[in-house]
């Protein structure tokens, strides 16, 4: 069983140059988002703030298999992020958000147990 665990974590764990490679890739994108003006928020400076930190770190541990932390991360820093945008949050958005991300995450818990069983009865 401890064997099957550790081959499960050496095919999810990516090589660390990929986590970099990821990293600059998500940095280049969010810089032509900001400096294009793309989502309407005015000057770059309104684009680097610590809630869009929190989706930029969540993005990265979502592309690096780590769902449940990468969700939360994306959901908290959306959830402020959406805050300061609209001023106050739209009621429907207010009552519905946070009960979706925990059905989300029970989902990417229940989703993940099936992949991992699948993958230590295909490694046996």
């Amino acid at each position: 069983m401890a064997h099957a665990d550790k081959v499960f974590k050496k095919h999810r764990e990516h090589h660390p140059q990929v986590g970099f490679g990821l990293f600059l890739i998500l940095l280049g994108v969010s810089l032509l988002v900001a400096t294009n003006d793309l989502l309407g928020l005015g000057e770059v400076r309104n684009y680097f703030t610590w809630e869009s930190a929190m989706i930029f770190v969540g993005l990265l541990l979502l592309l690096n298999l780590n769902f449940i932390g990468g969700t939360l991360l994306v959901a908290g820093g959306l959830w402020f992020w959406f805050e300061d945008i609209y001023g106050q949050m739209p009621e429907l958005l207010r009552t519905v958000y946070w009960p979706a991300i925990i059905v989300l995450t029970g989902l990417i818990f229940i989703i993940s147990s099936f992949v991992k069983k699948g993958k230590t009865s295909i490694n046996k």
